[in-house]
């Protein structure tokens, strides 16, 4: 597994540098990104993270209505093949009868399902579906977030009190597509979601692996899973 890297922000080069802190990492190292016909996107010079500023967010009824549109079925092999691209590499590296969380797990759930048909015990947390506080007061072997944190309006708030409920040892795997640069991005379908709100990249996950002392294993382009390292008795 490799360890924390040592991340490098790009340069945004010729860019307005605006007054709303980065929802990430608080830096107020913010400038202009790219701008369509519904929305502007920023992004920290500090984590990389492009993000929509909250004056453009939906509302939570608008948002929940969005949700209520998915269709993933639990029967549907086609959406299996696509946790699995999570599952397996989180799978992979966990001890036998593991207790994990699946964070966000939507209307019908299928991660938890999966982890328990493979011997683990499995609690869930959505905001909108299965909205018990207790379930982030415990702790846990093993964390999923899997297409969750691009809806994060809070996201520092929320991954570090995801941090907080891993064991010491314990793994936190993230599924998002991750943010491409400025030209790609004007053409990128993600981020016309208007449910999706922040875009992570490769160097924001980076930046993250450093702030924890984590170590960091990319498993897929899109998937990244964060190793909270035993903290030494000596």
């Amino acid at each position: 597994m490799a360890s924390a890297h040592k991340f490098a922000p790009v340069p945004i080069g010729d860019a307005t540098l605006l007054s709303v802190p980065c929802p990430l990492c608080k830096a107020e190292k913010v400038f202009d990104f790219f701008q369509d016909k519904r929305r502007t996107y920023m992004r920290c010079e500090v984590c990389n993270l492009v993000f929509v500023p909250p004056s453009q967010f939906l509302s939570a009824a608008d948002e929940k209505r969005r949700y209520d549109l998915h269709q993933n079925s639990p029967d549907d092999l086609n959406y299996r093949r696509f946790l699995s691209r999570i599952f397996i590499p989180m799978q992979n590296c966990l001890n036998p009868g593991s207790y994990g969380l699946d964070f966000g797990s939507g209307p019908e759930p299928l991660l938890s399902v999966m982890f328990e048909e493979a011997g683990h015990s499995m609690t869930i947390f959505d905001f909108f579906y299965a909205n018990l506080p207790s379930a982030l007061e415990k702790q846990y072997d093993f964390i999923t977030a899997t297409e969750v944190v691009e809806h994060l309006y809070c996201p520092k708030k929320e991954l570090e009190r995801l941090w907080g409920c891993l064991k010491d040892g314990g793994k936190l795997g993230i599924m998002t597509k991750p943010a491409p640069d400025r030209e790609a991005f004007s053409l990128w379908h993600y981020k016309n979601d208007l449910t999706h709100v922040c875009f992570f990249s490769k160097v924001t996950f980076e930046w993250l692996a450093d702030q924890w002392n984590a170590d960091l294993t990319f498993a897929d382009k899109d998937v990244a899973i964060f190793h909270k390292r035993k903290v030494s008795s000596i």
